[in-house]
This record gives C-alpha cells, structure tokens and sequence, in this order.
C-alpha cells in the first residue's frame, strides 16, 4: 500500500504519495488550510483515492534536536489525523526540508511566483522521500 507524506505549515499543507512498492515519492497538490478544519476532509480523499496505508507527517525540529513550537503544533496534528482517521501516523524529522526544496525550485529555474505555490509540496515529496530511504535501508 502506499505511504502519503505531508508537510504542515500555518498556510499549506503539502502533499506527496508513494509508489506502490515504497521506493519513490511525488508530489501530488498542496492543500489550502482552513479556519473550519475541513482540509482533513481533503487529507481524507486523498487517502481513498490513492489507497493511502500510513502518512508520514514532517516534524520539524531545532539544528540541535529539540522540538520547538511549531514541531509541538505538528505533533498535535498528526494526533488529530491519527484519531480521526485511524491510521498509523509516522512523525518523520523535516529539518531544512522546506530550505532543500526552495533551493531545487531554485536550480529548476522555477519563478518565485511559482516557487510559493509548489514549495509545500517539494517538502512533502522530500519528506516521504527521506522516510522511504530510510526504511529501505533498514530492509523494513
């Protein structure tokens, strides 16, 4: 089954989905977030439409490893996806995923203007990406 990976901001929230082995992450839209909450509705079709098993959700932590404000804010959204969806949520460490995937955008000579509505989900990509890696070479 397929991973979907997320990367939670105050505005976006990007998204990525995996291959059906797990092996390669791609974009697949960034979701505007919502005074009423209604983007876990979108998290939702997302899921069904991809045949989503788990979601990786990006933490992001201080340079020394501490979790921050924004890092708890993270944590509590994957407990809400994780209660509302029932479904393993996996907090996966994003440090400079956000720096990595503007500097791609960069070198891709993507517009600014373009680079803000597409930045999101470069970080979801990189995130689930980091995270398949990971459990590739751990041969889990």
């Amino acid at each position: 089954m397929r991973k979907l990976g997320l990367d939670f901001g105050d505005r976006r929230i990007g998204a990525a989905v995996s291959d059906a082995f797990g092996w390669t992450a791609q974009g697949l839209k960034t979701i505007e977030r919502r005074r009423d909450g209604s983007e876990i509705d979108e998290i939702r079709r997302l899921i069904e439409e991809n045949e989503v098993s788990e979601i990786v959700v990006g933490l992001p932590k201080n340079m020394n490893g501490t979790v921050g404000q924004r890092g708890e804010i993270c944590i509590e959204f994957a407990n809400q996806l994780r209660e509302t969806l029932n479904m393993p949520v996996h907090l996966w460490d994003e440090r400079l995923t956000t720096v990595s995937a503007e500097r791609v955008l960069i070198e891709g000579d993507v517009s600014r203007k373009k680079r803000k509505g597409i930045v999101d989900k470069m970080a979801a990509v990189l995130i689930l990406q980091n995270f398949l890696d990971a459990k590739a070479s751990r041969g889990n």
